[in-house]
């Protein structure tokens, strides 16, 4: 029996008296593919950060719980862009970017584009036109022919350009977070990295460079000189043992050695120290003498 002077615990802030939290969210399908995982997170991350319940939410969308569920991990239909517009107003998102990744994710899931077209015209005259933030904008002027580069390496020409506008799109969602980061940089590669790599072709878990590698020999031979001194198929080779590096690693020689970066300019990309970029170079350039010996040899530049 509770003793009458045991203190009630307290309710947490935002929880209504008696109520339970809820079943927790579970996490975003395998299934679901890069362009609707581009909108996808920062909703989620909205909506977590709101610290709101599923049925608190399915009040103000009008939508049955188990269908936000599915919605909020990637499973069961491809939602309307009005069912995704409710949800960004709640969350405060800026619709603008919202419906760019919403829309290429739809033609990704093979939505017709009758379909796309008919899915938003109720949200059509309350979707907004905006531009984006002042600082985001020069923000992008100032980076993105850089990463425009980075993704060269690894996408097909056919969708680098789209991939690389989504990245800053995705960026403009999250663009308070990214300011209130310890590091601005470092925060928008993550999301270039995570948005270039869900598009990337892996084999056993690691994205695959040789697939690029018509296009990135160019590269490299501007570079550097005595890169063309290498043979193709040894720079399949090099290509494939670079994706076996760490990440920070592998976007240090990418940039270095691919995209023809500078130290300087590397790491104020990576927004990491240019002691960091050096460290990472120069355990690079071990692992690739030890796996890559012929290559090395050929180019000692990397």
């Amino acid at each position: 029996m509770t003793s009458p002077m045991t203190p009630t615990p307290p309710i947490p802030p935002g929880r209504p008296g008696g109520t339970r939290p809820g079943r927790k969210l579970g996490p975003i399908a395998d299934s679901v593919g890069g362009a609707h995982r581009a909108w996808l997170e920062p909703v989620r991350e909205a909506h977590l950060a709101s610290g709101r319940t599923l049925g608190d939410l399915s009040v103000s969308v009008r939508l049955a719980k188990s269908k936000l569920s599915e919605l909020l991990r990637g499973t069961g239909l491809y939602p309307r862009w009005e069912i995704v517009l409710s949800l960004a107003a709640e969350f405060g998102l800026p619709d603008c970017p919202l419906y760019r990744l919403w829309r290429r994710a739809a033609l990704d899931a093979h939505k017709s584009r009758d379909w796309v077209e008919r899915s938003g015209e109720k949200a059509s005259l309350t979707t907004s036109h905006t531009a984006p933030p002042m600082d985001h904008l020069a923000f992008r002027q100032l980076v993105e022919e850089h990463y425009l580069r980075y993704a060269q390496c690894f996408l097909d020409d056919q969708i680098c350009e789209s991939t690389v506008a989504d990245c800053f799109d995705v960026l403009w969602l999250c663009w308070n977070d990214a300011l209130a980061s310890p590091d601005t940089r470092r925060f928008c590669w993550q999301v270039v990295r995570a948005t270039v790599m869900s598009r990337t072709p892996h084999l056993n878990g690691r994205p695959e460079l040789a697939v690029a590698a018509f296009d990135t020999v160019a590269l490299w031979e501007a570079g550097t000189q005595e890169a063309g001194e290498c043979q193709f198929d040894e720079s399949v080779r090099l290509f494939r043992t670079i994706s076996r590096l760490p990440a920070q690693q592998q976007d240090v020689v990418v940039l270095r050695h691919l995209c023809g970066l500078s130290p300087r300019q590397t790491s104020a990309l990576l927004g990491v120290s240019p002691a960091a970029v050096r460290s990472d170079e120069r355990h690079a350039r071990r692992f690739l003498e030890i796996h890559c010996p012929p290559t090395i040899e050929g180019n000692p530049s990397v």
